[in-house]
Formats: C-alpha cells, sequence, structure tokens
C-alpha cells in the first residue's frame, strides 16, 4: 500500500485528508466519455455508422448528461453539460466538468478515462493518488476516485464499485457486428505529466502520444477487419474495426 492524498468534497472547507491507495490493484477500461454538443447531435453519426444506442442518462445533481453506446466490456458515452449552474455548484466545481466541457475546443481534452477493476474479486479502494467524490445520483457506500490532474489531461475516475459482469447485461449487439473494445490511443496536445496518468500507463489500459489536436483512437475485436473509421470532424475519435 502507499498514501495518497484526496480532498475531502463533502465538507464545505473541502479540507485535505490523508488515504491509502493500492498501487499494485490491477485496472481495466469501464467506459470512456467525450464532451459534445449540447444534446450531442454527434451520436447521430455513431447510429449511421451501425450502432445501437441505448438509454441516454441525466447525473442528478452534477448537471450534465449522456448518450450511451454500449460494448461487451465497456461503453462510450457522449457527454455535455446540461445544467451549468449544477455543473458550476459547491459540490460539483471540483471535478472540473464544467471547464473541460465548455474548453472543449480550446485547449482541454475532451476525454474522461473511466476504469474499475479487473479483478472481480477486488474491493473498491484505489489504484491512483487522487480525491473521493460522492455526486448526487450515485448511492450510498458507492464513492469514486478522481485523479489530480488538470483539464488538459483527460478526467481519470477510478470506480471500484463496477466490474465486467455489470457491463455485460447492457449489451445489444450492434449492426456493424462489433463487440468489445481493445484497445485505446489516446492523443494529446501536451505530455502527461500528473501521477495518476502515469499509473494508468503503467496499467496498460492505453496508449499515448501528443499531437496538435486531441484525439481518442477505440480498438474493436483486435482490429481484426483492420478496417479505420474517423469521425472528425464531428467527434475526435477514429474507430478501428
Amino acid at each position: 500500500m502507499q498514501w495518497g492524498f484526496i480532498i475531502n468534497r463533502q465538507s464545505r472547507d473541502f479540507s485535505t485528508i490523508r488515504v491509502e491507495y493500492n498501487a499494485r490493484m490491477r485496472m481495466e477500461l469501464d467506459h470512456v466519455f467525450i464532451c459534445t454538443s449540447f444534446g450531442a447531435p454527434e451520436a447521430e453519426r455513431l447510429v449511421q455508422f451501425g450502432l445501437l444506442e441505448g438509454p441516454p442518462n441525466q447525473h442528478a445533481g452534477q448537471g450534465t448528461a449522456c448518450r450511451r453506446f454500449s460494448f461487451a466490456n465497456a461503453m462510450i458515452e457522449l457527454f455535455w453539460v446540461s445544467e451549468p449552474s449544477e455543473a458550476q455548484s459547491q459540490s460539483t466545481r471540483n471535478t472540473l466538468l464544467w471547464e473541460r466541457w465548455a474548453a472543449r475546443d480550446s485547449g482541454a481534452s475532451p476525454f474522461g478515462i473511466c476504469l474499475r477493476p479487473a479483478d472481480p474479486k477486488e474491493t473498491g479502494e484505489s489504484t491512483f493518488p487522487g480525491w473521493e467524490y460522492r455526486p448526487a445520483y450515485l448511492p450510498d457506500p458507492l464513492v469514486m476516485h478522481i485523479g489530480e490532474a488538470g483539464v488538459e489531461e483527460p478526467m481519470w475516475i477510478y470506480m471500484g464499485f463496477m466490474k465486467r459482469a455489470k457491463r455485460e447485461p447492457w449489451f445489444k449487439k450492434h449492426p456493424i457486428g462489433i463487440s468489445e473494445i481493445t484497445r485505446l490511443t489516446l492523443t494529446t496536445t501536451v505530455p502527461l505529466r500528473s501521477p495518476v496518468s502515469r499509473k494508468v500507463l503503467e496499467s496498460g489500459v492505453l496508449t499515448t502520444r501528443t499531437a496538435p489536436a486531441p484525439l481518442l483512437e477505440i480498438e474493436f475485436d483486435g482490429n481484426q477487419r483492420n478496417e479505420r473509421i474517423d469521425f472528425r470532424p464531428h467527434l475526435p475519435v477514429v474507430f478501428q474495426l
């Protein structure tokens, strides 16, 4: 075990408290989110491509919403701020979701990388230094761990309560015939320097490079078809099938 620091977001003074995190625990992808225009009209591009859209979601009290596409092992969310006042409220503002979404085309990374334990027997303790976030829509005693990083990096989230077995029932066969996310390649406009990003890179969840514009390349089913689908300029996303 190692010692890290989290911010107690439930306290009005946002005091820092010392907690343990398990640096050896293996983690894997649970879902990614991509910041979009209000209402995520960009989702229609994915539907036209051949994905089956799942039910949308509202994050009560957080001021955000998303449209969702489920796969056998993970999920893609198209994400936007639906209530700016809630997204900038005292309970949410430290997530920087408002800043990330508002600057998605002007310097902020538009992505969130959400992780879970690779071993379904693992507990919900954190795998990297960060702070506990207990949004209103998440029932007690569940908690997310948010990695400390600026908006120039993706939002790093660890959800110790999630398991692959919880994702599998949500998956319905897509008309295009893809089923699992097998690799992520993340392009950022600046090198990743935060301690949490180093932990994620060490885990093998994704690889990274730098370029003038952010991009997320998502490989499905081991790239068996050797096809590449580029959704730019509508979404900063490329599918590899």
